[in-house]
């Protein structure tokens, strides 16, 4: 099941076999991702058909200086309607989160 996700993975995105190993056995140990590289190599693309081949929820985040940690989170809405507040979960309760260029967002929601 291994080799079948990883060939499907090296078949979406060409020449990047190392890096999908890599992510393959990050994702069995239960752990995260960080890939750092120039722009237009497949990052995105990597993630979404990681998110297709194993059937999860796929979310992505452009970080840019006007975020806000709720932008992120998410928060407590008021319904006026109902007198109650509705949880409105944010993207960061995905399976498949791609958190693009962090850098570019304020300490305080890095």
């Amino acid at each position: 099941m291994i080799q079948k996700l990883i060939q499907a993975l090296n078949s979406v995105l060409l020449g990047k076999e190392d890096s999908v190993e890599l992510l393959v056995a990050a994702i069995l140990a239960n752990g995260h991702v960080l890939i750092e590289d120039v722009p237009g190599t497949g990052k995105t693309t990597l993630a979404r058909a990681l998110s297709k081949a194993v059937s999860a929820d796929y979310a992505r985040i452009q970080f840019t200086p006007d975020l806000l940690p709720a932008d992120v989170t998410g928060g407590a809405i008021f319904r006026p309607g109902t007198s109650e507040f509705e949880i409105k979960k944010g993207p960061v309760f995905t399976q498949v989160l791609l958190a693009d260029e962090i850098n570019r967002a304020s300490p305080r929601t890095q």
